[in-house]
């Protein structure tokens, strides 16, 4: 099964930034479209960027679009996730996952494999 860990969540200002690191295990990571998830206090899993097998396609959520930039290298088998300008509404657990296919998957149906998560909090 495939492992995926993520790091770099923190306590940052308003304003601030973070860079969050997903390394996942294996040998299929680089087949596989990516995504990153967020669930704040009391909601739902929602989705936040997605890039496909390549890197050549991203996607972002209206709410961190222009903010948040998704990236990927697949020699290290890792995808992060550079978070600029950040607002205290972005205040969530962040979720790494691996989509099923190469293409850069918006719903979590889409995903087969999850890490736990990393805390990041913005605070005003």
């Amino acid at each position: 099964q495939v492992q995926l860990v993520e790091s770099g969540g923190g306590l940052v200002q308003a304003g601030g930034s973070l860079r969050l690191s997903c390394a996942a295990s294996g040998r299929t990571f680089s087949s596989s479209g990516m995504g990153w998830f967020r669930r704040g206090p009391g909601k739902e899993r929602e989705f936040v960027a997605a890039i496909s097998r390549f890197g050549y396609t991203s996607r972002y959520s209206d709410s961190v679009k222009g903010r948040f930039t998704i990236s990927r290298d697949n020699a290290k088998n890792t995808v992060y996730l550079q978070m600029n300008s950040l607002k205290p509404e972005d205040t969530a657990v962040y979720y790494c996952a691996q989509a099923r296919q190469a293409s850069a998957a918006i719903t979590t149906t889409e995903y087969d494999y999850w890490g736990r998560g990393t805390q990041v909090t913005v605070s005003s």
